[in-house]
């Protein structure tokens, strides 16, 4: 049992101490001399102190019809982060159990049921959780529209699950918060496209104004960490896209000057678009940068997007 415990963060159930050989009464005085702390009814801390690693097991353990039953799992966006994927813990813990189970939810849980929950459980896992497909649709769905693409590029990003795998578990959902936009998404995602700032610019300022298409997260010749978010190779144009995700920092500005250094030794000129820029005033945008393609050698035109005040048009 000490190894279950382990696994479990020093968090156990009643009914695990009761199938290991423990009987009511020593359970019942561990508690009441203070030995163990009550997380849940019938789920005790045993050891350490209470953090949101517990909450989470706590929260999964209180959930569970029997200690040998694989019938409820972490899910959203509790289980992404317990697979390294969000730096910051999620407030509420997220959890997923069978269509036909009826199941209190604990206090401080969001609970769902899914009927098609053998499918999204990752078998390999304890505590349970979904695959990280399933995951990110989840925690995607709880929030805005940029909130959904920044779950999904990160995702992609860091190798987790591919673009495919994610339209495919959208597709099996059937219904989505955010369906329309993330089917469209996934596709520049799976190009490359790396944040929601990425993603406005693609669909908002190259694609709706007849730009041409640029290469994405293109290599440098001073090392493959050195990605470009878009490149226009015959025109010898870098175009980088400085939004809300992986530019925060000082370090990351640094970063982002030397990549733009070493992208003027290869013989190209980058620029620098802003969250503002992409969200806010993307014809104004697409102008400027046909204007910069057009001294580079492009021979197109600028097309009107559908918003009525698009500055294409005016101009």
């Amino acid at each position: 049992m000490s190894r279950q415990v382990g696994r479990q963060l020093g968090v156990v159930s009643r009914g695990q101490c009761l199938a290991a050989g423990m009987s009511e009464r020593a359970v019942e005085w561990r508690v009441e001399s203070g030995r163990w702390l009550v997380l849940h009814r019938g789920v005790y801390l045993t050891e350490g102190t209470a953090s949101w690693g517990t909450r989470a097991v706590a929260a999964f353990l209180a959930a569970r019809s029997a200690p040998d039953d694989a019938d409820v799992a972490l899910a959203g966006a509790t289980a992404l982060h317990v697979a390294g994927l969000t730096a910051r813990a999620p407030s509420c813990i997220d959890l997923v159990v069978p269509h036909g189970r009826r199941v209190t939810a604990p206090a401080g849980v969001r609970l769902r049921r899914c009927a098609r929950f053998e499918e999204i459980v990752a078998p390999r896992t304890y505590p349970w959780r979904t695959v990280v497909p399933a995951a990110a649709l989840e925690a995607a769905s709880t929030g805005d529209a940029d909130h959904a693409v920044s779950v999904v590029a990160t995702v992609v990003s860091r190798g987790a699950a591919t673009a495919a795998d994610l339209a495919g578990e959208l597709a099996a959902r059937g219904r989505h918060r955010h369906g329309v936009l993330l089917r469209e998404v996934l596709l520049d995602v799976g190009a490359g496209a790396h944040s929601p700032a990425e993603v406005r610019y693609v669909r908002d300022v190259e694609r709706a104004h007849g730009l041409p298409q640029a290469r994405r997260q293109v290599a440098g010749t001073t090392g493959p960490w050195r990605r470009h978010d878009n490149v226009y190779v015959a025109y010898r144009l870098v175009v980088e896209v400085d939004g809300r995700l992986g530019h925060e920092a000082w370090s990351d500005r640094v970063r982002d000057g030397r990549r733009d250094r070493a992208a003027a030794v290869d013989g190209g000129w980058t620029t620098r678009v802003f969250w503002p820029d992409v969200a806010v005033t993307p014809c104004d945008t697409a102008v400027d940068i046909g204007g910069l393609l057009r001294a580079h050698g492009w021979t197109g035109s600028l097309r009107p997007c559908r918003r009525r005040s698009c500055a294409v048009r005016s101009r």
